[in-house]
């Protein structure tokens, strides 16, 4: 079995990159959450990180946009990138790192570096998730 092979067990990682003071990530936290519970649990890992609050784990990145969102599988990166904050946008990068219509790129040092720091994050920071959007669907 091949190393990429391997990766297709592990749950896709899911990580968005936002801050609390930024009113988009504020927005973008539940219409995220509301989105990504439609998938399997066991298929997926949602990891936010606070850029401020988690600094550690950026490591020399720089993060200039928002929300800006890694996805991989084990140590493949799949994607990384600012993206609209929409539902559709999301939603279709998931199902297409899923369905192994993404392929690994190959990213530099920093971002192999955030993903190693990702990884070992355990928890979401509850704050975020527990607000309520306007429709109050949370």
């Amino acid at each position: 079995m091949s190393t990429l092979e391997a990766s297709q067990i592990e749950p896709l990682l899911v990580a968005c990159l936002c801050a609390q003071w930024c009113g988009i990530c504020r927005d973008y936290a539940p219409l995220m959450a509301r989105s990504l519970a439609a998938f399997d649990a066991t298929q997926v890992r949602v990891v936010w990180v606070d850029i401020e609050d988690h600094a550690e784990v950026l490591g020399d990145l720089d993060v200039e946009s928002f929300p800006t969102l890694l996805l991989a599988r084990g140590t493949h990166v799949l994607f990384f990138g600012t993206v609209p904050p929409h539902k559709q946008t999301l939603e279709r990068l998931v199902q297409g790192a899923l369905a192994g219509d993404l392929s690994p790129l190959s990213p530099d040092t920093d971002v192999r570096t955030l993903l190693g720091n990702v990884q070992t994050l355990r928890s979401l920071p509850v704050d975020l998730y527990q607000q309520q959007d306007p429709e109050g669907l949370v």
